[in-house]
Protein backbone atom coordinates (compact mmCIF):
# COMPACT_ATOMS: atom_id res chain seq x y z
CA UNK A 1 0.00 0.00 0.00
CA UNK A 2 1.18 3.39 -0.75
CA UNK A 3 1.86 6.08 1.63
CA UNK A 4 0.38 9.30 0.75
CA UNK A 5 2.48 12.01 3.57
CA UNK A 6 0.14 15.12 3.93
CA UNK A 7 2.64 16.68 6.46
CA UNK A 8 4.25 18.37 4.54
CA UNK A 9 3.84 21.49 7.29
CA UNK A 10 5.90 19.27 9.43
CA UNK A 11 8.77 18.23 7.46
CA UNK A 12 9.24 17.91 3.52
CA UNK A 13 11.67 15.31 2.12
CA UNK A 14 14.67 16.61 0.48
CA UNK A 15 14.03 17.92 -3.44
CA UNK A 16 15.99 15.06 -5.43
CA UNK A 17 18.42 18.01 -7.01
CA UNK A 18 19.03 19.28 -3.22
CA UNK A 19 19.72 15.95 -2.16
CA UNK A 20 22.09 15.15 -4.71
CA UNK A 21 24.40 18.47 -3.88
CA UNK A 22 24.34 17.67 0.13
CA UNK A 23 25.99 13.95 -1.15
CA UNK A 24 28.56 15.17 -2.96
CA UNK A 25 29.46 18.09 -0.90
CA UNK A 26 29.54 15.74 2.62
CA UNK A 27 32.72 14.53 0.33
CA UNK A 28 33.58 17.26 -1.49
CA UNK A 29 33.11 20.07 0.91
CA UNK A 30 35.10 18.65 4.49
CA UNK A 31 36.84 22.23 4.69
CA UNK A 32 36.51 24.56 7.83
CA UNK A 33 35.42 27.47 5.65
CA UNK A 34 37.61 29.54 8.74
CA UNK A 35 40.79 28.16 7.69
CA UNK A 36 42.94 30.40 5.40
CA UNK A 37 44.28 27.41 3.08
CA UNK A 38 43.53 25.94 0.13
CA UNK A 39 40.62 23.38 1.32
CA UNK A 40 39.13 26.14 3.57
CA UNK A 41 38.68 28.94 1.04
CA UNK A 42 37.35 26.41 -1.15
CA UNK A 43 34.84 25.84 1.61
CA UNK A 44 34.09 29.49 2.13
CA UNK A 45 33.12 30.31 -1.32
CA UNK A 46 30.84 28.15 -1.08
CA UNK A 47 29.33 29.68 1.98
CA UNK A 48 29.75 32.52 0.56
CA UNK A 49 27.83 31.57 -2.68
CA UNK A 50 24.80 29.84 -0.58
CA UNK A 51 24.69 33.38 1.76
CA UNK A 52 24.23 35.43 -1.31
CA UNK A 53 21.61 33.20 -2.59
CA UNK A 54 19.25 33.12 0.60
CA UNK A 55 19.97 37.06 1.08
CA UNK A 56 18.33 37.14 -2.44
CA UNK A 57 15.11 35.18 -1.49
CA UNK A 58 14.27 37.74 1.28
CA UNK A 59 15.73 40.91 -0.71
CA UNK A 60 18.41 41.28 2.19
CA UNK A 61 21.90 42.05 2.20
CA UNK A 62 24.53 38.76 2.61
CA UNK A 63 25.84 40.65 6.16
CA UNK A 64 22.53 39.91 7.52
CA UNK A 65 22.15 36.11 7.40
CA UNK A 66 23.16 34.35 10.54
CA UNK A 67 23.40 30.95 10.37
CA UNK A 68 21.14 28.76 12.18
CA UNK A 69 20.70 24.72 13.50
CA UNK A 70 17.08 25.38 12.10
CA UNK A 71 14.00 27.93 13.18
CA UNK A 72 13.57 26.95 16.62
CA UNK A 73 17.23 28.07 17.32
CA UNK A 74 16.62 31.24 14.99
CA UNK A 75 13.53 31.96 17.15
CA UNK A 76 15.56 31.37 20.35
CA UNK A 77 18.19 33.66 19.12
CA UNK A 78 15.82 36.39 17.48
CA UNK A 79 13.79 36.14 20.95
CA UNK A 80 16.82 35.64 23.68
CA UNK A 81 19.58 37.74 22.00
CA UNK A 82 17.02 40.71 21.89
CA UNK A 83 16.42 40.60 25.42
CA UNK A 84 20.18 40.26 26.22
CA UNK A 85 20.92 43.07 23.73
CA UNK A 86 18.42 45.73 24.70
CA UNK A 87 17.11 47.71 28.04
CA UNK A 88 13.68 47.28 28.80
CA UNK A 89 11.40 44.12 30.08
CA UNK A 90 8.59 43.92 27.93
CA UNK A 91 7.73 41.43 24.74
CA UNK A 92 4.89 41.16 22.66
CA UNK A 93 3.30 38.24 20.78
CA UNK A 94 0.32 36.31 20.04
CA UNK A 95 -1.34 33.35 21.60
CA UNK A 96 -1.18 31.54 18.04
CA UNK A 97 3.06 31.71 17.62
CA UNK A 98 5.03 28.23 16.98
CA UNK A 99 6.16 26.88 20.77
CA UNK A 100 10.16 28.06 19.66
CA UNK A 101 8.50 31.56 20.36
CA UNK A 102 5.83 30.73 23.24
CA UNK A 103 8.20 28.62 25.44
CA UNK A 104 11.18 30.95 24.99
CA UNK A 105 9.14 33.63 26.06
CA UNK A 106 7.83 31.99 29.23
CA UNK A 107 11.40 31.46 30.04
CA UNK A 108 11.95 35.40 29.90
CA UNK A 109 8.33 35.80 32.30
CA UNK A 110 10.57 33.36 34.60
CA UNK A 111 13.90 35.82 34.62
CA UNK A 112 11.28 38.73 34.97
CA UNK A 113 10.53 39.73 31.78
CA UNK A 114 6.55 40.76 31.26
CA UNK A 115 5.57 39.26 28.20
CA UNK A 116 1.87 40.41 26.50
CA UNK A 117 0.08 37.27 24.36
CA UNK A 118 -1.93 39.62 22.25
CA UNK A 119 -5.52 37.11 20.90
CA UNK A 120 -6.06 36.00 17.30
CA UNK A 121 -9.51 36.07 16.03
CA UNK A 122 -11.64 33.13 14.70
CA UNK A 123 -9.85 32.83 11.47
CA UNK A 124 -6.50 32.85 13.61
CA UNK A 125 -5.29 36.85 12.19
CA UNK A 126 -3.63 38.99 15.04
CA UNK A 127 -5.15 42.50 14.65
CA UNK A 128 -2.49 45.01 14.02
CA UNK A 129 -4.64 47.73 16.64
CA UNK A 130 -3.97 44.74 19.52
CA UNK A 131 -0.35 45.14 18.96
CA UNK A 132 -0.40 48.53 19.00
CA UNK A 133 -2.17 49.29 22.04
CA UNK A 134 -0.23 46.80 23.88
CA UNK A 135 2.94 48.84 23.71
CA UNK A 136 4.55 50.44 26.41
CA UNK A 137 7.70 52.38 26.68
CA UNK A 138 10.10 49.29 28.06
CA UNK A 139 8.54 46.90 25.39
CA UNK A 140 11.62 46.14 23.28
CA UNK A 141 10.63 43.08 21.19
CA UNK A 142 7.32 42.46 18.52
CA UNK A 143 7.33 38.71 17.20
CA UNK A 144 4.55 37.62 15.23
CA UNK A 145 4.62 34.82 12.91
CA UNK A 146 4.14 35.48 8.62
CA UNK A 147 2.25 32.45 8.37
CA UNK A 148 0.49 30.16 11.14
CA UNK A 149 1.87 26.06 10.68
CA UNK A 150 -1.51 24.63 11.48
CA UNK A 151 -3.90 26.42 9.70
CA UNK A 152 -1.78 28.54 7.03
CA UNK A 153 -3.56 32.02 7.99
CA UNK A 154 -0.81 34.79 7.20
CA UNK A 155 -0.71 37.82 9.52
CA UNK A 156 -0.42 41.28 8.53
CA UNK A 157 3.28 41.62 9.09
CA UNK A 158 3.62 44.21 7.14
CA UNK A 159 0.92 46.56 9.10
CA UNK A 160 2.63 45.43 12.14
CA UNK A 161 5.99 46.59 11.07
CA UNK A 162 5.10 50.07 9.67
CA UNK A 163 3.27 50.96 13.28
CA UNK A 164 6.29 50.26 14.67
CA UNK A 165 8.57 52.34 12.33
CA UNK A 166 10.23 54.95 13.98
CA UNK A 167 9.90 53.36 17.50
CA UNK A 168 13.03 51.53 19.13
CA UNK A 169 11.21 47.69 18.99
CA UNK A 170 12.56 45.24 17.34
CA UNK A 171 10.19 43.60 15.21
CA UNK A 172 10.62 39.75 14.52
CA UNK A 173 9.09 37.10 12.30
CA UNK A 174 8.75 33.67 12.80
CA UNK A 175 8.58 33.11 8.87
CA UNK A 176 9.52 29.12 8.64
CA UNK A 177 6.27 27.63 6.99
CA UNK A 178 5.73 30.58 5.09
CA UNK A 179 9.30 30.93 3.75
CA UNK A 180 9.36 29.04 -0.17
CA UNK A 181 5.62 29.73 -0.74
CA UNK A 182 5.85 33.62 0.13
CA UNK A 183 7.55 36.26 -1.56
CA UNK A 184 9.36 37.67 1.06
CA UNK A 185 11.11 41.27 1.29
CA UNK A 186 12.38 42.22 4.30
CA UNK A 187 11.93 45.94 3.60
CA UNK A 188 8.42 45.55 2.46
CA UNK A 189 7.69 43.52 5.54
CA UNK A 190 9.70 46.30 7.91
CA UNK A 191 11.11 43.54 9.76
CA UNK A 192 14.26 43.37 11.71
CA UNK A 193 14.31 39.54 12.36
CA UNK A 194 13.40 36.49 10.16
CA UNK A 195 13.61 33.02 10.95
CA UNK A 196 13.79 30.13 8.54
CA UNK A 197 14.29 26.80 8.68
CA UNK A 198 15.38 24.47 5.48
CA UNK A 199 13.58 21.35 6.15
CA UNK A 200 10.31 23.23 5.06
CA UNK A 201 10.97 23.74 1.59
CA UNK A 202 12.60 20.74 0.77
CA UNK A 203 16.51 21.31 2.09
CA UNK A 204 18.10 18.89 4.88
CA UNK A 205 17.29 18.83 8.19
CA UNK A 206 19.42 21.15 11.17
CA UNK A 207 20.44 24.07 9.22
CA UNK A 208 18.05 27.52 8.67
CA UNK A 209 18.89 31.25 9.28
CA UNK A 210 17.83 34.25 11.13
CA UNK A 211 18.26 37.78 9.20
CA UNK A 212 19.24 40.14 10.94
CA UNK A 213 18.62 43.85 10.25
CA UNK A 214 22.02 46.16 9.99
CA UNK A 215 22.49 47.54 13.34
CA UNK A 216 19.59 45.89 15.27
CA UNK A 217 21.04 44.72 18.50
CA UNK A 218 21.22 41.00 19.09
CA UNK A 219 23.47 39.44 21.68
CA UNK A 220 24.89 35.75 20.91
CA UNK A 221 23.07 32.76 22.04
CA UNK A 222 26.88 30.65 21.75
CA UNK A 223 30.33 32.00 22.68
CA UNK A 224 33.50 30.34 20.81
CA UNK A 225 35.07 31.27 17.33
CA UNK A 226 34.03 34.15 15.51
CA UNK A 227 32.06 32.83 12.95
CA UNK A 228 28.91 34.59 11.74
CA UNK A 229 30.15 37.94 12.37
CA UNK A 230 30.59 36.90 16.47
CA UNK A 231 26.80 36.21 15.93
CA UNK A 232 26.40 32.33 15.91
CA UNK A 233 29.84 30.66 17.32
CA UNK A 234 30.67 27.49 15.74
CA UNK A 235 31.97 25.64 12.32
CA UNK A 236 29.37 26.13 9.70
CA UNK A 237 27.36 23.16 8.26
CA UNK A 238 28.93 23.27 5.09
CA UNK A 239 27.02 20.70 2.95
CA UNK A 240 23.89 21.39 4.89
CA UNK A 241 23.96 25.34 3.86
CA UNK A 242 24.86 24.36 0.30
CA UNK A 243 22.11 21.76 -0.20
CA UNK A 244 19.60 24.16 1.38
CA UNK A 245 20.56 26.98 -1.05
CA UNK A 246 20.06 24.30 -4.17
CA UNK A 247 16.74 23.80 -2.17
CA UNK A 248 15.63 27.71 -1.74
CA UNK A 249 16.66 27.87 -5.42
CA UNK A 250 14.28 25.33 -6.66
CA UNK A 251 11.46 26.87 -4.11
CA UNK A 252 11.65 30.50 -5.68
CA UNK A 253 11.73 29.21 -9.26
CA UNK A 254 8.84 26.57 -8.16
CA UNK A 255 6.68 29.17 -6.06
CA UNK A 256 3.69 29.95 -8.33
CA UNK A 257 3.08 26.27 -10.03
CA UNK A 258 3.23 25.44 -6.28
CA UNK A 259 0.36 27.83 -5.22
CA UNK A 260 -1.69 26.50 -8.33
CA UNK A 261 -1.03 22.70 -7.65
CA UNK A 262 -1.85 23.15 -3.93
CA UNK A 263 -5.08 25.42 -4.39
CA UNK A 264 -6.32 22.66 -6.52
CA UNK A 265 -5.65 19.99 -4.16
CA UNK A 266 -7.73 21.98 -1.75
CA UNK A 267 -10.43 21.57 -4.04
CA UNK A 268 -10.10 18.23 -4.24
CA UNK A 269 -10.99 17.75 -0.72
CA UNK A 270 -14.09 20.36 -1.31
CA UNK A 271 -15.81 18.59 -3.62
CA UNK A 272 -15.59 15.06 -2.13
CA UNK A 273 -16.24 16.19 1.13
CA UNK A 274 -19.67 17.98 -0.85
CA UNK A 275 -20.07 14.96 -2.89
CA UNK A 276 -20.22 12.80 0.07
CA UNK A 277 -21.96 15.08 1.77
CA UNK A 278 -19.58 15.37 4.64
CA UNK A 279 -19.84 18.41 6.98
CA UNK A 280 -16.98 20.13 7.70
CA UNK A 281 -15.24 23.67 7.98
CA UNK A 282 -12.05 25.20 7.38
CA UNK A 283 -10.09 26.71 10.06
CA UNK A 284 -8.34 29.88 9.21
CA UNK A 285 -8.61 31.96 6.22
CA UNK A 286 -6.10 34.42 3.79
CA UNK A 287 -4.31 30.89 4.21
CA UNK A 288 -0.89 29.61 2.89
CA UNK A 289 -1.54 27.19 -0.26
CA UNK A 290 -0.30 23.97 1.39
CA UNK A 291 -2.11 23.80 4.41
CA UNK A 292 -5.91 22.06 4.51
CA UNK A 293 -7.40 22.34 8.52
CA UNK A 294 -10.83 21.56 8.51
CA UNK A 295 -12.91 20.48 11.02
CA UNK A 296 -15.07 17.34 10.22
CA UNK A 297 -18.13 16.89 12.11
CA UNK A 298 -18.42 13.90 14.38
CA UNK A 299 -15.02 12.57 14.61
CA UNK A 300 -12.38 12.22 17.80
CA UNK A 301 -9.23 13.02 15.85
CA UNK A 302 -7.16 10.59 17.58
CA UNK A 303 -9.11 7.85 16.30
CA UNK A 304 -9.52 9.51 13.39
CA UNK A 305 -5.49 9.82 12.91
CA UNK A 306 -4.76 6.26 13.48
CA UNK A 307 -7.85 5.44 10.94
CA UNK A 308 -6.29 7.71 8.10
CA UNK A 309 -2.08 6.22 9.07
CA UNK A 310 -4.02 2.58 8.63
CA UNK A 311 -5.17 3.86 5.52
CA UNK A 312 -2.23 4.68 4.17
CA UNK A 313 -2.69 8.17 4.92
CA UNK A 314 0.34 10.29 6.73
CA UNK A 315 -1.98 13.75 8.26
CA UNK A 316 -1.15 15.73 11.34
CA UNK A 317 -3.70 17.52 13.88
CA UNK A 318 -1.32 20.42 13.89
CA UNK A 319 2.23 21.32 15.47
CA UNK A 320 4.51 17.92 14.81
CA UNK A 321 6.38 19.83 17.69
CA UNK A 322 3.94 18.21 20.13
CA UNK A 323 3.25 14.98 18.36
CA UNK A 324 1.96 12.09 21.18
CA UNK A 325 0.35 15.02 23.17
CA UNK A 326 -3.59 14.97 24.14
CA UNK A 327 -3.12 18.10 24.71
CA UNK A 328 -5.73 20.26 21.98
CA UNK A 329 -3.90 22.79 19.69
CA UNK A 330 -3.15 26.08 21.12
CA UNK A 331 -3.57 27.77 18.02
CA UNK A 332 -7.09 26.50 17.79
CA UNK A 333 -7.74 27.27 21.45
CA UNK A 334 -6.65 30.76 20.49
CA UNK A 335 -9.56 31.02 17.90
CA UNK A 336 -12.09 29.06 19.46
CA UNK A 337 -12.02 28.72 22.81
CA UNK A 338 -11.91 25.71 25.23
CA UNK A 339 -14.67 24.22 24.68
CA UNK A 340 -15.12 24.45 20.95
CA UNK A 341 -16.35 20.96 18.86
CA UNK A 342 -12.89 22.02 16.53
CA UNK A 343 -10.74 21.33 19.56
CA UNK A 344 -11.53 17.72 18.88
CA UNK A 345 -12.18 17.01 15.42
CA UNK A 346 -9.80 19.23 13.75
CA UNK A 347 -6.99 17.92 11.33
CA UNK A 348 -4.54 19.24 8.88
CA UNK A 349 -3.70 18.49 5.34
CA UNK A 350 -0.56 19.46 3.96
CA UNK A 351 1.16 19.10 0.69
CA UNK A 352 3.82 19.28 -0.79
CA UNK A 353 6.88 17.66 -3.78
CA UNK A 354 5.97 14.70 -5.39
CA UNK A 355 2.16 14.63 -5.20
CA UNK A 356 -0.35 14.26 -8.05
CA UNK A 357 -4.27 14.88 -8.25
CA UNK A 358 -4.77 11.16 -8.04
CA UNK A 359 -3.02 10.93 -4.59
CA UNK A 360 -4.98 14.02 -3.64
CA UNK A 361 -8.31 12.01 -5.28
CA UNK A 362 -7.60 9.24 -3.37
CA UNK A 363 -6.76 10.11 0.30
CA UNK A 364 -10.11 12.76 0.16
CA UNK A 365 -12.32 9.75 -0.76
CA UNK A 366 -10.49 7.25 1.88
CA UNK A 367 -10.81 10.83 4.31
CA UNK A 368 -14.40 10.64 3.49
CA UNK A 369 -14.76 7.19 3.94
CA UNK A 370 -13.63 7.04 7.50
CA UNK A 371 -15.58 10.26 8.49
CA UNK A 372 -18.66 8.97 7.83
CA UNK A 373 -18.06 5.24 9.41
CA UNK A 374 -16.50 7.46 12.59
CA UNK A 375 -19.51 9.83 12.76
CA UNK A 376 -21.83 7.21 12.47
CA UNK A 377 -20.34 5.03 16.01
Amino acid sequence: MKQIYLDHAATSPMHPQAAAVFAEALSEQYGNPSSIHRTGRDARRVLDEARRILAKSIQADDTEIVFTSGGTEADNLAIFGTAGAKQGRHIITSQAEHHAVLHACEELERQGYEVTYVPVDETGRVKPEDVKQALRDDTILVSVMLANNEIGTIQPIAEIGELLKGTNVTFHTDAVQAYGLLPIDVDELNVDLLSVSAHKVNGPKGIGFLYQRKNTPLKPLLYGGEQERKRRAGTENVPAIQAFASAVEIAQETMEDKWQAFNGFKEIFRDEFKVKKIVFKENGIDQLPHIFNVSLEGIDIESFLVNLDLSGISASSGSACTAGSIDPSHVLVAMYGQDAAELRNSIRFSFGIGLTDTDIRQAAEKTAQITKRLAQK
